[in-house]
């Protein structure tokens, strides 16, 4: 499987605000998220660094912040089924520098229960 393309998630996770078609929100659970923090190894900054100086995409960056994407979602999941939750809504990504080359990535969303 190509690593950059998200897992299936057994439940909705969309970035609308409302339902999927033909649901209806019967409760709200509340904010959820999942985090995950993420450094560059010594190596993947060294070649990103090559790669710098031929242009074009830096394609070890641009894994690694899919790869971590794709955790805090994983995260963000498991957080809403752990609630109650069978739906997020309004899914969202944040990301911030916490220290040099350690960046934190939050997915985040509203927990709901949906009834079709």
């Amino acid at each position: 499987m190509d690593r950059s393309t998200a897992a299936p998630h057994s439940i909705p996770i969309v970035t609308t605000f409302d339902p999927p078609p033909g649901a209806q929100i019967t409760e709200v659970l509340g904010p959820c998220w999942g985090i995950t923090v993420r450094s560059r190894s010594v190596v993947g900054t060294a070649c990103a660094g090559c790669q710098t100086i031929f242009g074009g995409e830096i394609s070890m960056l641009s894994q690694l912040a899919s790869d971590a994407r794709n955790e805090a979602m994983n995260r963000l999941e498991r957080h809403a089924l752990e609630m109650g939750a069978n739906a997020v809504l309004g899914m969202r990504f944040d990301s911030g520098e916490l220290m040099q080359n350690t960046n934190e990535i939050v997915a985040y969303g509203t927990a709901v229960r949906l009834s079709r």
